[in-house]
């Protein structure tokens, strides 16, 4: 009989060692952190657009509760920690400190380096670290992988919305990640120069497909002028959902770009 309770007790133990804080979700990105690194009985609820067209992990956020990102959906749910990026708006954090919750943010990231940084930090604030490394390893694998792959050509990233990324962000690294030199001249996320793109054509254009079908059909950027214009550019699409949000998964879209190499 003691050792029938001494057994029990170990596997008690043994169980709260491994079992994760009770979490609440906020935002889209966090959503995708939240799917992959908390056990799904953990997950107290996601924010609704965890179901979105462009969450990357929208498949596994189907049958989980989603709320609107408020203090009182928050405080009402329970949670032992939140995870958020940019949900709830900016006076949430003292709230949910003065109500005892822990807050988990996911900070903006234009490196790979960052991303991993942000993947460890959720997942030791979700009680399940060696989950992150297991994401961090994988998406060092699709770099290395992808290394190289376009030789240095020249890109520009254009999304329906014409809008192009240069210089401190998570695009750029994608784009050089697989080999490509970013031509745009602007720093960060800018209106892209349609005139310049049609006089001085890139060797390579990636599009990032973020709008539902049909949003951009009016956009230059889906224009026949401009797609004339491009006809010597070899393209690539990738889908909005792969670069959304600073995470591990952007790796894919690297390694999507450095399968479309010749």
């Amino acid at each position: 009989m003691r050792l029938l309770i001494a057994a029990l007790a170990f596997g008690a133990s043994a169980v709260s060692a491994v079992a994760g804080p009770r979490v609440a979700s906020l935002d889209q990105c966090s959503d995708q952190y939240v799917l992959a690194l908390a056990d799904r009985s953990d997950i107290a609820f996601l924010s609704p657009r965890a179901l979105a067209a462009d969450s990357w992990l929208k498949a596994s956020a189907v049958g989980l509760p989603t709320r609107r990102p408020s203090v009182e959906a928050v405080v009402s749910a329970q949670p032992d920690v939140v995870v958020r990026q940019w949900g709830g708006g900016p006076r949430l954090d003292a709230a949910l400190a003065w109500s005892g919750i822990r807050t988990a943010s996911i900070k903006d990231a234009s490196t790979f380096d960052q991303v991993a940084r942000d993947v460890r930090a959720i997942a030791a604030a979700l009680g399940h670290p060696d989950r992150g490394e297991r994401l961090i390893a994988g998406m060092q694998v699709r770099l290395y992988r992808a290394r190289g792959a376009w030789k240095g050509a020249g890109a520009v990233y254009l999304t329906d919305g014409a809008f192009t990324a240069g210089a401190g962000t998570l695009v750029d690294s994608v784009l050089r990640a697989a080999g490509l030199t970013n031509l745009s001249r602007s720093p960060g996320y800018a209106p892209a120069p349609l005139e310049r793109l049609m006089l001085d054509p890139p060797k390579v254009v990636v599009f990032g497909r973020f709008d539902s079908p049909g949003h951009g059909r009016w956009s230059p950027v889906n224009g026949p002028i401009l797609h004339r214009a491009l006809a010597g550019s070899r393209t690539v699409e990738l889908p909005g959902a792969l670069l959304g949000c600073p995470a591990w998964f952007a790796a894919e879209a690297v390694e999507r770009l450095a399968a479309a190499a010749p």
